[in-house]
C-alpha cells in the first residue's frame, strides 16, 4: 500500500495546480478572422469552461484533511450566462453546474469581456421561497430603468403530480431576484403565468405604459411546449408579486424553420436609434434530436410588442467543437452587453458546456436585420430570394 503524499509534495502539487489556473485564467483570446462573415466574429477560445472555476471551490487545501489533495467538489460545466456592463467591465451571472448536476450562480468579470475573466470568491447565495428550488439556471441580467438590477432565471422543483416512482417529472416557474451590488439579492415571489410553464422569462428593460413587461415563453409541460410556445408579451403591473393575465404571442414558433419546434427570447433586448434588438434561440427537430440555434428580429421603439423587421434563418449555429457536449447540438444566450462605443459582446454557450463570446455592433447588427430578407416558408420562395440577389449583384 503506497504511503501518503509528504507535506512537502502536498505543497508542490498544489503549486503546480495554482500556476496551470494562473496560466488558464490569463490566456489570450483572438478573433478567428477566417470565420468573419462581416456580420460578428467568433473567438478561438471560450471565455469560461468548467476549469476556469475557482481552486478553492473544488479542492480540500489543508494538509491534515485531504493529504492527496483529491478534488473534493467538482464543476462539470460553466455555460448560459446574463452579462451585464458595469462601470467598464462585462459582468456575467453564470450557470456553474456541479458533479451533481446541481447548477447554481456565479459572478465572473472582466475588463475586456473576451478573456481574463475572473470568478468571485463566493458563487451566489440565492435566497429561496417557501417551496425551495431543486435546481436554478439560465439567469437574465436586467439593469430597470426603475434603479433595480433584476436577475430572471428559472426555477425547476419536482412535479407533484408525478406517478409514484417516476423521477424525472418537472416543473418550472420564472424566479426574480433583484440587487444594488450584485453580492446581496433579495428573493421576490415567482412570476405567477395563467398560461402554463416557464422556464425562459425575461424581463425588458423600460417600463411600458407605466407597467413591467416581461417576454415569456409559455408551454405545457417542463420538456414539451404541447399548444403553447413563442414569445409572450406580458404586462405587470407590480414585480414584487409578479402576475401576467394575459400572455401575447408576439414572435410565434413557424412549421419547417428553425423554430419549428420553439422559440424564446435570449437576453433582454438593446435599445437602439431604429428600434429594439432582440437575440432568440429557436429549435427544430432532426435526427441527432434538438438543435438550438441562434437568431435575431427588431421590434417598434413606439410599441415594443410589434415586430418590424424579422430577419429569415438562423443568425448563429453551433460550428466545429461547439457541437459537441452535454447536450450537443446546440447554442444557447441568455447574455449581452453593450458598450459606450456601440460595440456589443454577445455571450454564448455552446452544447450546455461552455461560454464564448462573439463581437459586432450595433450598426452592423441594426442593418443585419433591417436588410437581410425574411424566410419565405416555401422552398421555391428561397431560390426566388437567391435569384433576386443574383439579379442585383448583376
Amino acid at each position: 500500500m503506497n504511503d501518503k503524499p509528504t507535506r512537502k509534495e502536498f505543497l508542490k502539487r498544489w503549486k503546480a495546480l495554482v500556476e496551470e489556473h494562473e496560466v488558464l485564467l490569463a490566456r489570450p483570446n483572438k478573433k478567428i478572422k477566417e470565420s468573419f462573415n462581416g456580420i460578428y466574429h467568433r473567438y478561438k477560445r471560450p471565455v469560461l469552461t468548467a476549469a476556469h472555476a475557482p481552486l478553492h471551490w473544488r479542492y480540500d487545501i489543508n494538509y491534515e484533511s485531504n493529504p492527496w489533495l483529491m478534488q473534493r467538489i467538482g464543476i462539470n460545466a460553466t455555460f448560459n450566462s446574463g452579462a451585464l456592463y458595469l462601470d467598464g467591465k462585462v459582468v456575467l451571472a453564470v450557470r456553474v453546474e456541479g458533479w451533481d448536476r446541481k447548477s447554481f450562480f456565479a459572478i465572473a468579470e472582466s475588463l475586456n469581456g473576451i478573456d481574463n475573466f475572473r470568478f468571485r470568491d463566493r458563487p451566489v447565495t440565492l435566497p429561496e421561497t417557501e417551496d425551495p428550488d431543486i435546481n436554478v439556471y439560465d439567469m437574465r441580467l436586467v439593469a430597470h430603468e426603475d434603479g433595480w438590477i433584476y436577475g430572471i432565471f428559472c426555477s425547476e422543483r419536482k412535479d407533484p403530480a408525478a406517478p409514484k416512482g417516476d423521477t424525472s417529472m418537472a416543473t418550472a416557474s420564472g424566479g426574480i431576484v433583484r440587487t444594488k451590488d450584485l453580492t446581496t439579492w433579495e428573493r421576490l415571489p415567482d412570476f405567477i403565468s395563467h398560461h402554463g410553464q416557464q422556464r425562459n422569462l425575461v424581463l425588458h428593460p423600460e417600463f411600458v405604459d407605466g407597467k413591467y413587461v416581461f417576454y415569456t415563453r409559455p408551454q405545457d409541460g417542463f420538456i414539451e411546449v404541447g399548444g403553447g410556445g413563442g414569445i409572450g408579451w406580458a404586462l405587470v403591473e407590480d414585480i414584487t408579486h409578479a402576475e401576467a393575465f394575459e400572455e401575447k404571442i408576439i414572435e410565434e414558433k413557424i412549421y419547417h424553420t428553425i423554430k419549428e419546434v420553439k422559440n424564446g427570447q435570449g437576453p433582454a433586448p438593446i435599445k437602439t436609434r431604429q428600434g429594439w434588438l432582440h437575440l432568440a434561440h429557436g429549435v427544430r427537430n432532426c435526427a441527432a434530436g434538438l438543435r438550438y440555434v441562434l437568431y435575431l428580429f427588431m421590434t417598434s421603439l413606439d410599441d415594443p410588442s410589434k415586430v418590424i423587421a424579422r430577419p429569415g434563418g438562423y443568425f448563429m449555429a453551433p460550428e466545429g467543437e461547439e457541437r459537441i457536449g452535454d447536450v450537443s447540438n446546440v447554442l444557447f444566450s441568455n447574455g449581452w452587453i453593450c458598450n459606450e462605443k456601440e460595440e456589443i459582446f454577445i455571450y454564448y454557450a455552446s452544447s450546455d458546456t461552455r461560454l464564448h463570446v462573439a463581437t459586432s455592433t450595433v450598426d452592423q447588427l441594426v442593418d443585419y436585420c433591417l436588410h437581410t430578407p425574411e424566410d419565405g416558408l416555401r422552398s421555391a420562395a428561397s431560390v426566388a430570394t437567391i435569384n433576386a440577389l443574383i439579379d442585383k449583384n448583376r
